[in-house]
């Protein structure tokens, strides 16, 4: 772990810091630190920025309430640039939306900017303003014991596939599986942050059974 002493500031005294969602993995704004508002960072475990158009100290949330709430600092191989992992409360941008990286400026054809987080989205738009005709409406409709009987379904259609060791069927039934558990998620208020960080939580407990295993 490198030491404050070790970064550096450009000739304004600046660093850049990228900031990244925790869970998404998603870029959600280029901001700047000075020493002073690393420091701060540091301590209060919630970013802070050199703000260059006011001239001040800002820290991210004081006014919107939109904290971002720090868990990881990187220092790229120069020692002059930073990434800044986060887990947010609200969207990151001050136009309300989730990440300031919206303006499409170049995109290579057939490429497709996927994820599950988009996916989560357009199943919630579903939800949110039905569209006749939709699968995804339909199951809305038809209530939370349509939703279960479906992820019911979709489980037997994975072992099946997966004791045939059928690896492309069995890829295609998975699909179908993770889209019906995300429907069941939505329908119940869960998010794609809520099970990130309870795998998060088992990995750290795991991690210390495999410790207490060894020592013994």
């Amino acid at each position: 772990m490198i030491n404050i002493d070790e970064l550096k500031f450009d000739e304004k005294g600046l660093i850049p810091a990228i900031v990244v969602d925790a869970y998404s993995k998603k870029v959600l704004t280029l901001a700047y630190m000075n020493r002073e508002s690393l420091e701060i960072s540091l301590k209060e475990g919630k970013t802070c920025f050199w703000s260059r158009s006011r001239n001040k100290l800002w820290r991210k949330g004081e006014e919107s309430g939109n904290f971002q709430h720090i868990l990881n600092i990187k220092a790229d191989c120069d020692k002059d640039a930073l990434t800044v992992t986060v887990a947010k409360e609200g969207p990151a941008c001050h136009l309300g939306t989730d990440s300031c990286f919206n303006d499409e400026v170049f995109s290579k054809d057939g490429y497709k900017d996927f994820s599950i987080n988009s996916l989560v989205s357009l199943i919630e738009g579903r939800k949110i303003n039905k569209q006749e005709g939709s699968y995804t409406t339909y199951l809305f409709e038809k209530g939370i014991d349509k939703i279960l009987k479906k992820v019911g379904e979709e489980c037997t259609e994975v072992i099946i596939a997966g004791k045939a060791d059928d690896k492309a069927e069995t890829i295609y039934e998975i699909s179908d599986l993770v889209y019906h558990v995300l429907v069941l998620m939505i329908e119940m208020g869960i998010s794609v942050e809520d099970i990130l960080k309870e795998l998060e939580s088992r990995h750290v407990v795991d991690h210390k059974v495999k410790q207490e295993k060894m020592t013994k």
